[in-house]
């Protein structure tokens, strides 16, 4: 058996459940659950019609490198969002099935544990788990940089040593953030592709909530935008990006990967040895999905409005606020975090995640630890009910 997999930590929503293990919930009300981050807005009818449409594609085996049509749309729309002209869809662009398994899959293409010394990936923390356990099962070491609030959630690109830096292959950014929903600047960037051209690492930038932002005139910078907007090329740089919550498809497992070349050369050779083509169809419903925007705006609304109307009412009684982008409130818990979980259950039936769950400890301290993470992903009534139930919870405490 492969000896990295006694590494892995159980993932953040089993230790949910061994956390609420002989809870009771109280029966006076109906379970709210705002813990993990699921769309459950309605998928748009054309993408289903797209998706029906497509099932003849069943009959053939789909290529790794994706249809010429996806590639394309994704392209078009990479134009449009970042004003990326002149994305190479046949060299520069990658569908992939949802961006969990191409992170961690590429994790596996990019790092070289042959260079004499244990490879670094690093990563915020708290974290997307894939980033871990994609680091592990590489042979690599996990590093972690917090990013906290007194700090305004920033990456604080100081937090490692020159030599720890000389050992980085690997590097993951998550803008916006999960959970902080904290997006990097231009000059964040600018001090990353530094220590990448320094370093020689390479960037792999989780943009999967890229589309959840509040304001339609200011938009989230994305990595590659970033390289653009400074006169660099993609060297050493790949963006993740999905439809699971842009289009509230997380069952169709659709996303991308784009950006340098030759590292997407390596990544299209593994991933054929991998076994990881898109479905026919998938791929279908990804180009309409991909070629319209209405149904995205409309989907920024109903968040938007959410947020609006609940972020008032945590704020009241949890220090918490707007995140610049994502559809997560990060709160500040007046107890322990996972008493905090597990008391809200038992007397309100109301589901969170401990933010503890969500990190690891670094430099003596977990920056989950004496969080929440509350997922605005239920409708906007429920949503305030469970607004409203956490302020009687914490009233009592």
């Amino acid at each position: 058996m492969n000896p990295y997999l006694a590494k892995l930590q159980p993932y953040p929503f089993e230790k949910l459940r061994q956390l609420f293990a002989g809870v009771t919930p109280n029966p006076q009300y109906r379970e709210i659950k705002l813990s993990i981050g699921e769309p459950q807005h309605a998928t748009p009818e054309f993408i289903k019609a797209a998706l029906t449409a497509g099932l003849a594609g069943l009959a053939n085996y789909p290529t790794t490198q994706g249809s010429p049509a996806l590639r394309q749309a994704i392209a078009a729309w990479l134009g449009r969002r970042y004003g990326l002209d002149g994305v190479n869809p046949d060299t520069e662009i990658l569908p992939v099935n949802g961006s969990r398994e191409a992170l961690f899959a590429f994790t596996q293409t990019v790092i070289d544990p042959s260079q004499g010394f244990v490879p670094l990936v690093v990563s915020p923390n708290p974290f997307y788990q894939i980033y871990e356990g994609a680091a592990y099962l590489a042979g690599a070491e996990p590093r972690f940089i917090n990013t906290l609030p007194e700090n305004d959630f920033a990456l604080d690109l100081d937090a490692l040593s020159e030599a720890e830096w000389a050992r980085v292959q690997l590097m993951f950014v998550c803008s916006p953030g999960n959970p902080t929903g904290k997006v990097l600047a231009l000059d964040d960037w600018k001090k990353l592709f530094a220590l990448s051209d320094k370093h020689g690492f390479v960037i792999a930038s989780d943009e999967c909530y890229s589309e959840l932002f509040f304001d339609e005139a200011k938009p989230p910078l994305g990595g590659l935008q970033a390289a653009k907007l400074l006169g660099r090329g993609f060297e050493r740089l790949v963006m993740f990006s999905s439809l699971s919550k842009r289009s509230n498809v997380p069952g169709m497992r659709s996303g991308f990967v784009a950006g340098d070349a030759a590292i997407l050369k390596q990544f299209l050779l593994y991933r054929t040895y991998h076994g990881a083509a898109m479905s026919p169809a998938v791929q279908a419903a990804s180009v309409a999905a991909w070629n319209d925007e209405a149904h995205v705006v409309d989907n920024r609304r109903l968040y938007a409005e959410k947020f609006e109307k609940v972020t008032p009412l945590v704020a009241s009684v949890l220090q918490t606020g707007m995140p610049d982008a994502s559809f997560y409130l990060w709160a500040r818990t007046p107890i322990p975090d996972t008493e905090f979980a597990r008391r809200l259950l038992a007397e309100y039936n109301v589901v969170v995640l401990p933010g503890s769950f969500l990190a690891r400890e670094a430099n003596g301290v977990n920056p989950g630890a004496g969080f929440v993470r509350i997922a605005l992903v239920a409708p906007l009534a429920e949503c305030l009910e469970a607004a409203d139930r956490i302020r009687q919870f914490v009233s009592k405490l």
